[in-house]
């Protein structure tokens, strides 16, 4: 079954599940559930960053993190994130827990973003072979050229990629 078609995990403010439910109806109706947010660093210290691909439902085109998703039903979530990383960027690597934070987000198409967001950090090097139904690009960027260029070029990002840069410590 496709991503695109399977029911997220409904969460409640303490983040504890409390169902599932089609993602365009959660994402219609600003409903809160549970999100990942994967960080992927090369021994440069750089961040491998993708680009939306440009078909996405909501926030096409934008550079984001390596990668992001929601726990879908009937999947361990640990299992899952790795899962979505080779679907997305094919390659996985270890990955560790590093924080969560919430956010909201009304996008101009009706959407609303609003999520309990899980960021693992991960280390790898090497050249990815992104999913091109899910990544138009990618790009290695160390973190200093990054901050700066969120600050020059903000909308040129995802709304909860600028958001969980400002929750990562400065290198």
């Amino acid at each position: 079954m496709s991503n695109e078609n399977r029911e997220i995990a409904l969460v409640s403010e303490a983040d504890e599940i409390t169902g599932f439910a089609n993602k365009q109806e959660v994402h219609e109706m600003g409903l809160l559930h549970r999100a990942f947010s994967v960080l992927v660093f090369n021994d440069k210290h750089e961040i491998l960053l993708q680009r939306r691909a440009l078909k996405k439902y909501h926030s096409p085109g934008l550079w984001t993190n390596t990668c992001c998703s929601h726990l879908v039903e009937d999947c361990d979530f640990e299992t899952y994130i790795h899962e979505r990383l080779k679907d997305e960027m094919g390659f996985d690597c270890d990955l560790k827990f590093q924080f969560s934070f919430h956010y909201r987000i009304e996008f101009n198409n009706g959407l609303c973003e609003n999520e309990i967001d899980h960021v693992f950090f991960g280390k790898w090097n090497g050249t990815p072979e992104p999913n091109p139904e899910e990544v138009d690009n990618f790009r290695w960027i160390h973190p200093d050229v990054l901050r700066k260029d969120l600050e020059e070029n903000p909308e040129e990002y995802t709304y909860w990629f600028k958001e969980l840069m400002k929750r990562v410590k400065k290198t």
